[in-house]
């Protein structure tokens, strides 16, 4: 192999810092399509210019950007956004393993998302780790990049101290096809003990898209954090607030918490 380096000009180093550039690349593009998406949402007369200058992709210049958000049709319509893209973009894909599933209990399945919250003319980001059958907030993190590193992987650290990882059946992590959640990072710590599952679209995510909402609009944005440090201190706050003191009716209209250790209760008793 040596001697191929070689005979291009280049070295071992060299190809994998490219490889890891070029994953890099495809990653931050599939979360970006995510994100542009909901600011559509929000802002829908919001020009490109000022979508590049509140996002700051790390990956892509202001050319780059408006190429992407050309060719993906955010300027005319957006829901193109979700279209498949092809194996040599370096996206990867699971199947998903939720649909349709009957839960029993926690740690079955838990699903995760990534929005933006606006502050101050720019664009930060709120990662959610839920379990779906208790409505629990399981994982958390609040950035300033979309990276992996800022984003899945803070998120996912929280959520695997529910669990040893010696159990028979591993728990599901469902997911839309951003690149955190096929990152090689975010892959090893899934791997062995999760099960991966990903959203063909966006409607198959619904309970993830419901605490984005839930949290930026009900909580984080009644407490109004001023900047990134005030942020993380709300979204602590919040998620202490939705976790110990909102009842939900899906489960009795007890909170994530209260319903948790009722099933533990249960769980004792029948021990």
């Amino acid at each position: 192999m040596n001697q191929i380096y070689r005979w291009l000009g280049t070295t071992k180093q060299n190809i994998h810092q490219r490889l890891n550039r070029e994953l890099k690349r495809a990653e931050e593009e599939e979360q970006l399509k995510v994100v542009l998406r909901q600011v559509r949402e929000d802002h829908p007369q919001m020009g490109c210019k000022e979508l590049y200058r509140r996002i700051k992709p790390q990956t892509m210049g202001r050319d780059k950007f408006f190429e992407f958000y050309r060719s993906y049709g955010f300027k005319i319509t957006p829901q193109k956004c979700f279209r498949r893209t092809t194996d040599s973009s370096g996206v990867m894909r699971f199947p998903n393993l939720v649909t349709g599933r009957e839960l029993t209990g926690v740690n079955q399945v838990w699903v995760s998302d990534i929005t933006y919250y606006e502050m101050n003319s720019k664009f930060y980001y709120l990662t959610f780790i839920l379990d779906q059958y208790s409505r629990r907030i399981i994982g958390y993190s609040a950035s300033r990049t979309l990276r992996t590193e800022d984003t899945t992987i803070p998120a996912l650290k929280m959520a695997l101290t529910r669990i040893k990882g010696d159990e028979i059946i591993k728990p599901i992590i469902h997911s839309d096809g951003g690149g955190q959640y096929y990152s090689k990072e975010f892959l090893s710590l899934t791997r062995g003990c999760l099960r991966n599952s990903m959203c063909e679209t966006v409607y198959e995510n619904p309970h993830a898209e419901r605490i984005n909402g839930t949290i930026k609009n009900g909580y984080i944005k009644g407490y109004n954090p001023t900047d990134f440090k005030s942020l993380i201190r709300k979204l602590d706050k919040a998620v202490y607030m939705y976790n110990n003191e909102k009842g939900h009716s899906s489960i009795d209209h007890f909170t994530p918490v209260e319903f948790e250790q009722r099933l533990k209760k249960k769980l004792v008793i029948l021990e």
